[in-house]
């Protein structure tokens, strides 16, 4: 078969994916955009002099967990270069995955679902998916290089820097999304794909983050890395982005390769054979919902385990970084006296926000059991909708619990280990989980989302995951008015513990948690399934 037959279709394939993305995309290319608008726009009002600039390089750059956690020192020299050391890592991460979610969506998960075998028995080629699916990554990361590089021109900062702020951040995304396009081709299912790249993506930021704080030679091994050694606006180095496209290059190949290798629908890693014979808790819906999502739970739990582990083992060096820097403390609510409790409670809150995230996907599951027709069977039965329904919740709820529980043990014994007091850890577990009826309500929102309005309940209830995280993270960048920030249930939850433990405000959240799961459930036995 020739090239142009196995690629046969692959422009309006391209036009169709364009359509459905039609209401996401753009939301991935808004967050970008703002995120490096507010950072330009504070970074140049908080450092506009050369002495500022100076006094902030001097203040950062003997702290290794600043540097770990954002990026080379070198970028240091210039206003530009600030921007770019404070968000570049978090920029790619979202570029990350927006074009893994891309590519997963129209190749892998289409496959499952079966709308692949359709498209696939109509002239298109066996390559033309992929190809259509990789044009549109493409365009996606060139829509957000453009982007990039009018915003940072728009607010002042140097043309030439801002043209490679933006080709840097494009080229890093197109690794991802051809990484995403090898792993599609690897494994049967979604979710194996979508968690075999987020290793990638955390590998990736660990080394750069051990490079820029140590060895540099680790930051070459990283794709964030590439990207952030072109410093831009401190030096201007196009070469490093041969790198990245070299990488996309190699990968594209091995995914065309692969595609061959492999039988339609299968993944070249073939799927474990199970037991002759059912477990007897398969043989309810409560049962059968935890079988189903125990490997996702499983993966959550020990990211966001790593993670705290990650936050507590430097706890002890923070009250010291800010004595030695008495300038920082003003950035940290605080103060200086109560800088390591505010330094928990932000770390806390912002891997809460991840648990609300594994506590959306897990309820999202409830619909991708409709809309795949694997729910049809199980209600077939004596299993009413409540039950399926309340099997499914079980999970979210229960599990968004273990995930915070797996934080503050992680956190709590790293944290402990460098203390040497054993009692943070109680005392790390009872901090994350007051942050359980914010992630709860979270949950909750993304059930009513589920119950009354099904086909845009992804959108939705992602909607109000960044809503939340935005005010957490950037509701002063924002000047966000008082009631929009008492929209979010974390601006509910005490900030423990920079905050004395307040139990009306969670017993509130609670109820109104409770609330938003009944309305759900009513609106989703009133509806046709599917």
């Amino acid at each position: 078969m020739t090239t142009s037959a196995k690629t046969a279709g692959t422009p309006r394939l391209l036009r169709f994916m364009l359509r459905r993305e039609r209401a996401t995309l753009p939301w991935w290319l808004l967050g970008a955009t703002l995120l490096v608008l507010v950072q330009s726009t504070q970074s140049q009002s908080l450092y506009g002099t050369a002495e500022e600039l100076a006094n902030l390089r001097n203040t950062i750059g003997g702290n290794t967990a600043v540097i770990a956690m954002s990026g080379p020192t070198e970028l240091l020299v210039s206003i530009g270069g600030e921007v770019v050391f404070e968000i570049f890592s978090f920029l790619a991460i979202v570029v990350a995955l927006m074009n893994m979610f891309l590519i997963g969506r129209h190749t892998r998960a289409d496959e499952e679902s079966g709308r692949a075998e359709l498209i696939r028995s109509t002239q298109v080629g066996r390559h033309a998916p992929t190809a259509a699916a990789l044009t549109l990554a493409a365009l996606a990361d060139i829509a957000v290089g453009l982007l990039v590089f009018a915003v940072a021109a728009g607010t002042g900062l140097p043309v030439g820097g801002s043209v490679l702020f933006g080709a840097a951040i494009a080229v890093a995304g197109f690794v991802f999304a051809a990484l995403t396009t090898v792993a599609a081709q690897i494994f049967e299912n979604t979710r194996a794909a979508y968690g075999s790249v987020g290793v990638a993506l955390g590998v990736a930021f660990v080394l750069r983050a051990a490079g820029d704080s140590g060895n540099a030679v680790l930051s070459w091994l990283s794709p964030i890395g590439w990207g952030q050694r072109t410093f831009p606006y401190s030096g201007d180095r196009w070469w490093p982005l041969l790198l990245p496209l070299g990488a996309s290059a190699v990968l594209i190949v091995v995914a065309t390769v692969l595609v061959e290798r492999r039988d339609f629908g299968a993944g070249l890693i073939p799927s474990r054979l199970g037991p002759p014979d059912a477990s007897r808790a398969l043989g309810n819906a409560y049962g059968l919902a935890w079988r189903l999502q125990r490997g996702a739970l499983i993966g959550w739990a020990a990211g966001l385990a790593l993670l705290g582990a990650a936050y507590g083992s430097i706890g002890n060096t923070i009250e010291q970084y800010v004595r030695d820097n008495p300038e920082f403390a003003e950035f940290l609510p605080g103060g200086a006296q109560s800088v390591l409790d505010s330094y928990l409670a932000l770390t806390v809150s912002v891997s809460a926000l991840i648990a609300a995230a594994y506590g959306v996907t897990s309820v999202l599951r409830v619909r991708a059991e409709e809309s795949s027709g694997r729910a049809e069977p199980v209600l077939a039965t004596a299993t009413s909708r409540l039950t399926w329904l309340a099997a499914q919740l079980s999970v979210a709820l229960v599990g968004t619990a273990l995930v915070l529980l797996a934080l503050g043990v992680g956190e709590g014994i790293a944290y402990a280990l460098t203390v040497s007091d054993a009692g943070q850890v109680p005392r790390l577990i009872g901090i994350a989980m007051a942050y359980l009826p914010a992630v709860w309500l979270i949950t909750a929102a993304a059930v009513l989302a589920v119950g009354w309005l099904p086909r845009p309940a992804a959108a939705v209830a992602w909607v109000v995951v960044g809503y939340c995280a935005v005010v957490a993270l950037f509701a002063d960048s924002f000047n966000l008015p008082e009631w929009a920030r008492q929209a979010s249930p974390f601006v509910h939850t005490p900030q423990i513990p920079a905050e004395s433990l307040t139990a009306a405000p969670l017993l509130a959240v609670t109820v109104a948690a409770g609330v938003f799961l009944t309305a759900g459930y009513a609106g989703f036995r009133r509806r046709d399934i599917g």
